[in-house]
Formats: structure tokens, sequence, C-alpha cells
């Protein structure tokens, strides 16, 4: 359970004029306002190099590439996060009940979970790119 299902604040804790100014003005409506990119535009889609996928508001890692895979929908999708890097909520948004989820550490929105992924977890976390940013996996010692 994260801070954002107990009722409490994340442990990161910013003003709306805070993020505002870390943040760009698509991942300020994605990541605090609840947004979603169009499907199809975020490079990480066509990312297939080892590393992790971590909050583009706070740097928490939040999937390893391990777990990415691709889905068809247009989002990178994963179907297993880090342990205790994500929060969610029911979304019951556009006359729909999903899954949403969140970073457990700013409560940042990431996107939604469905439950028609892959094993071995049979979860497919569907984020929005903007809200994730792609750290490589170290290059081994020549």
């Amino acid at each position: 359970m994260s801070a954002a299902d107990t009722g409490t604040k994340p442990p990161v804790d910013r003003t709306e004029e805070e993020w505002a100014a870390t943040l760009t003005p698509d991942q300020f409506r994605v990541l605090r306002m609840h947004g979603t990119e169009r499907a199809g535009e975020s490079g990480l889609n066509s990312e297939k190099r080892p590393g992790q996928y971590r909050c583009a508001g706070c740097d928490a890692v939040l999937f390893d590439s391990a777990t990415k895979f691709e889905s068809g929908s247009g989002w990178p999708s994963f179907y297993k996060p880090v342990e205790g890097a994500i929060g969610t909520n029911v979304d019951t948004s556009y006359g729909m009940r999903r899954v949403e989820v969140h970073c457990a550490q700013c409560g940042g929105h990431l996107g939604h979970v469905f439950p028609d992924g892959p094993r071995p977890t049979g979860e497919r976390y569907c984020m929005n790119g903007v809200a994730l940013k792609f750290e490589p996996a170290p290059s081994p010692p020549a």
C-alpha cells in the first residue's frame, strides 16, 4: 500500500507551482493532472536496451526493462513493477472502471493496469511514456 492509498502525503511533497516549474507542460498534464498522452507518441515504445524506467517527476525506480513487453497498445507496457514502487486507485472517469497506477514516492499519475498481460503476472501496466524516463544499464567494463 502506498502513501496515497492510506490518505497520507507521499514522501515527495511539492506545491503545484513547484511541480509546474520542474516538469515539462506534457509531464505536468500527465503526472499531476491525470492526463494521457496519445498512443504511439512515446519514444520509449521502441526502447529495447537493458535498464530501469524511473518516474519523470521524482526519479524513483518504477520498472525494470526485463519486465517490458510489446502490448500493441501504443504505450510502454510492463508486466510487473519494482516492489513497492507504485500505488493504485480505482478510476471511474469516462464512464468506465479502471485501476489507475501512480508513483508511490510522489503520487504522480503514470497510467493504468489491466488484467490482460503476459505470464507470469497476467497484468499489463500501460504507462504514459512522458511520465517515465529511461536509464540504461551501465555498460560492462572492456
